[in-house]
């Protein structure tokens, strides 16, 4: 039996969850919704982010573009998308939605912003 405590992140009661596995059994216990109880479970079982970082932008009028992925990732990708934005670079005009990285672990990684090109 192992217990975890989590801090729900699903809406903004944030409320306080004991979570024990037991068997492979996960039990919850502290949400005040059912949603609670999902978040607990992938928490748990298969926890996932969104990453969200810059990429440089050559002939913009930023230097750099917000860039998020579509979806959240499983925690333990968070790294190889991270390194493969490492070495990205755009080029002006960029527009939200412009995908930057495609097919990187189950998803893309978009602009969220809109860099202007600027004349040279």
């Amino acid at each position: 039996m192992s217990a975890v405590e989590l801090v729900c992140a699903v809406c903004p009661a944030s409320c306080t969850m004991r979570v024990v596995v037991r068997g492979g059994v996960v039990e919850v216990t502290g949400n005040r919704c059912p949603r609670g109880v999902e978040y607990a479970r992938q928490e748990i079982e298969a926890p996932t982010r969104y990453v969200i970082s810059v990429v440089r932008v050559v002939g913009g009028d930023v230097p750099t573009v917000s860039v998020k992925t579509r979806r959240p990732v499983p925690k333990d990708c968070i790294w190889l998308v991270m390194e493969k934005l490492k070495d990205a670079v755009l080029t002006a005009p960029v527009n939200i939605g412009d995908v930057v990285l495609r097919d990187v672990c189950g998803t893309e990684v978009v602009a969220t912003r809109r860099v202007a090109r600027v004349a040279t």
